[in-house]
């Protein structure tokens, strides 16, 4: 499946055809997506089918239950802890600031754990289904790990999650109790949320200067009180940390998570337009093969495509005014997940001076998430990028990336994106874009 059109011509096709496609909410227990009874098939099921057989073994502890397991099977790390202490969990009753839950996640994976609660969460992006819940009974003698239902969608397929099965961090104005004023404005933040509104409801650990935000603090007489809650280096005086694997909740793990979460939705967003729309034209018998040459079906691929690539390249980012610093132990454990070019350079290199990454192009790319996008829309989020990253000129809302900027996320992804190199080297003669064997 190929699409030729140059860029600024699918954009003038969108303009007159997006009246009719609806980019809404989308009936997830209708065809094609029958969220309920599609079949799931992800890291957690693939854990649950290792545990079946005897391949993995969890093994249980007295104070954290299988968290520790559970962590390692999945490839997670400690060093991404980050914890919330407002009531806005299922486990609400457990959840406090002195009882916060400790969320820990990779590139896939997200797993939630509440100090003497006898359930832990997990969730993870599925190819066919978005984001997907588990739950995880934690007694001495087996950990069950099941698939929840509609008690997580109800919070997790909302506006806050683009509409789709998601995930969000969300930004509230927590009481001492860490009960949430459901009179007060909350947030949904990620890499272009102002740093006043990130993490309320959440511990913040690490150095920002003097940048507000609105982490470790809490209402007094009906107003956030910001007195003494920025540069925290540790959380010993609101609660006691050896009761959990970190005693961080890093500052830098946290601007990951808000960037991640809602590029896996974006991801999921996109990838139920187009196939909502392959169903649709199905339905009035068109083929697959036809569709390629429907400007209406183009269009809806271009539009979904432009969503990733805008958030791939963090179009709109907030600009950070003070250094950040935040644990060395996460930042070089992200990093080592790779994979870097001939240079060393890598989409998950910090900058942390004024943006979060050096080489702003999501590291998410190279994630299952996004390798699992339908393959029409896959190749039109290459295309585009190729059309922003190599254009002579610069389009406006990527102005923040010059020239130096372009052609070195240029290179990292042809050495690094293999199918990538192939999309653009599909009828293309400049040896340039050719990665090195």
């Amino acid at each position: 499946m190929c699409f030729r059109l140059r860029l600024p011509s699918v954009l003038a096709l969108l303009f007159t055809l997006l009246p009719a496609v609806t980019f809404g909410q989308f009936d997830l227990e209708k065809p094609p997506f029958n969220y309920s009874k599609t079949k799931d098939d992800n890291p957690v099921t693939r854990l649950k089918a290792r545990i079946k057989s005897g391949d993995a073994q969890l093994e249980y502890d007295r104070s954290m239950g299988y968290l520790s397991s559970i962590l390692k099977e999945l490839d997670v790390y400690e060093s991404t802890q980050a914890l919330v202490f407002s009531k806005t969990s299922l486990q609400v009753k457990h959840i406090s600031p002195r009882n916060p839950r400790a969320i820990y996640f990779n590139d896939d994976v997200y797993v939630g754990w509440v100090r003497g609660s006898d359930m832990m969460e997990l969730s993870t992006s599925d190819p066919n289904l978005g984001a997907v819940f588990y739950t995880v009974t934690m007694s001495p003698g087996d950990a069950y790990i099941k698939r929840a239902g509609y008690d997580c969608l109800g919070c997790h397929a909302t506006s806050m999650t683009q509409g789709i099965p998601g995930h969000t961090v969300r930004s509230v104005f927590p009481s001492r109790s860490g009960s949430v004023d459901p009179k007060q404005r909350s947030f949904v933040t990620d890499h272009t949320s102002a740093m006043s509104e990130r993490w309320g409801g959440w511990y913040v650990t690490g150095l920002h200067g003097d940048m507000q935000h609105m982490g470790n603090a809490f209402l007094s007489d009906g107003l956030l009180d910001r007195t003494d809650n920025a540069n925290r280096q540790h959380l010993r005086d609101e609660f006691q940390t050896f009761g959990w694997l970190s005693p961080y909740s890093d500052i830098v793990a946290l601007m990951v998570l808000e960037h991640q979460t809602q590029m896996h939705n974006t991801f999921t967003r996109a990838n139920f337009a187009v196939r909502y729309a392959k169903y649709d034209f199905q339905v009035a018998g068109e083929t697959e093969a036809l569709m390629v040459d429907n400007e209406e079906f183009r269009a809806i691929v271009a539009k979904a495509a432009s969503d990733v690539v805008n958030y791939l390249l963090f179009a709109d980012e907030a600009q950070l005014t003070s250094e950040v610093k935040g644990s060395v132990v996460f930042t070089e454990q992200f990093r080592q997940r790779g994979p870097s070019d001939r240079q060393g350079r890598s989409l998950r290199d910090f900058d942390l001076q004024s943006r979060l990454f050096r080489y702003p192009c999501s590291y998410l790319i190279y994630s299952s998430a996004f390798d699992s996008l339908d393959e029409s829309l896959r190749r039109q989020v290459y295309l585009q990028l190729r059309e922003v990253l190599t254009s002579a000129n610069a389009v406006e809302r990527f102005s923040h990336l010059n020239e130096a900027t372009r052609q070195a996320i240029t290179q990292i992804l042809v050495e690094t994106k293999p199918e990538l190199v192939n999309v653009w080297n599909d009828g293309n003669t400049d040896n340039s874009l050719k990665a090195s064997n």
